[in-house]
This record gives C-alpha cells, structure tokens and sequence, in this order.
C-alpha cells in the first residue's frame, strides 16, 4: 500500500469513529490501533470524551497504547484538565493501562477526591499503577480521605487500591477504624477484613464490620 493511500485509509477510518452505528466506530478504533499513526491520537483521545458505548471507548483506549507514549501521554494529561468527567476518567483509564510514570505528577489530589465518583475511581487505580517507590504513603493517606464515600462499586474500588498498596495501608486503617463518622469506620474495618481474606468478598467484609462497629458503640454507650 502507498503512502497515499494508507492515508487515505487511516482518514475513512477517524472519519468513521463518529458514525453512529457503535459496530463501525469499533472496527474504526480497531483499525486505527492496527496501524499505529501519531497523526491519530489527537482524534483518538477526543472520541474518548464522548463516546457512549463502553466496549468502544475499551477500543479507543486500546488504540491509543498501541500508540507512541511520547504523543499520547501529554495529549492525555491534558485531558485530565477537561470540564467533561468522562474526558477526565477515560484518560486516567489510559493511562494506567499505557504505564507511563511520568504522567504520574499530573495525578493530583483533585483528581483523587474529585466529585465524580467514575473520575475519582478511575484517578484511584491509575495512581496505584503509576506511582514511582516511595509514594505509596503519602498516596495511602490521600486515598483514606475518601473512605465511607459512594456507594458499594465506589467502595470496593477504594479499597482495592488501598490494599494494593501493600503494608503501607496498615497503620491507615487502624485510624480510620477510630473515625468519628461510622461509614468511614465501617469502610476503614472492610476493607482490613478485605485485606486479610481477598476471597471473602466485599460484601461479607462489609457486614461483619458493621457487625464489629456495632459492638464498638455498644461498648462505648455501656
């Protein structure tokens, strides 16, 4: 094939990502990421923004890893300035799947605590991949911020990341499981249970700390 006519094919095939039919835009990304082109991150990472369809943006984000990380990652990292959630949770997605320590300093404490429970979720999982040595405190401690928050998907993906953490979360925990507002306490005792029994499930983990909890106030009313 020429050069002509590769691009060609590479311009049907960003013009095809905004079709409408969710089958085109996917052979689209998946043709895109087969033939790797900087020249495409810019429309890649745009699409990301508003695509609707969950196993086409997993396409984009695929085709954009296939993609020189010297192109996508600035262009990513800008994206986390973006006033759309999903523009801010999908670039975080990507890069935790491309790996790229360096856009590590651009996870920031807002972005961590950030009101959309799919942003701060996605911010969560990318700063445990990225996060250089040495980190995993300061990161543990911003991240049991967020304990008690959202509902049992936005908990259980808090407490994943914490306890991917290792040791460090140990001591955080403890404090957590003193706090005065129960949901924290609750969530900080879950996810210990979590911790020392990963096949327990969540929910089992969650109950029998409502359980201690609930013992612990009983103690303290008596």
């Amino acid at each position: 094939m020429t050069t002509q006519e590769q691009d060609k094919t590479m311009t049907q095939a960003l013009r095809a990502l905004e079709h409408r039919d969710p089958s085109v835009r996917l052979r689209a990304a998946l043709a895109v990421g087969t033939t790797p082109d900087p020249r495409t991150v810019a429309a890649l990472v745009e699409r990301c923004a508003v695509e609707p369809e969950f196993y086409v943006r997993e396409m984009l984000t695929w085709a954009l890893t296939r993609q020189p990380t010297a192109t996508t990652v600035p262009d990513l990292v800008g994206e986390l300035r973006s006033e759309l959630p999903q523009a801010r949770s999908q670039a975080l997605h990507t890069l935790s799947k491309i790996g790229d320590r360096q856009a590590w300093p651009a996870i920031t404490q807002a972005l961590l605590t950030d009101p959309d429970d799919t942003v701060a979720q996605a911010a969560w999982r990318a700063a445990v991949v990225l996060a250089p040595e040495g980190a995993q405190s300061e990161l543990a401690a911003v991240l049991a911020t967020q304990l008690g928050r959202g509902g049992r998907e936005t908990q259980l993906s808090l407490s994943r990341a914490l306890i991917a953490l290792g040791e460090v979360i140990m001591p955080i925990l403890d404090a957590a499981a003193e706090h005065r507002d129960p949901a924290v306490r609750e969530h900080a005792l879950a996810t210990h249970r979590l911790w020392l029994d990963p096949d327990a499930g969540f929910q089992l983990a969650v109950e029998q700390a409502k359980r201690v909890a609930a013992l612990g106030r009983a103690a303290e009313e008596g």
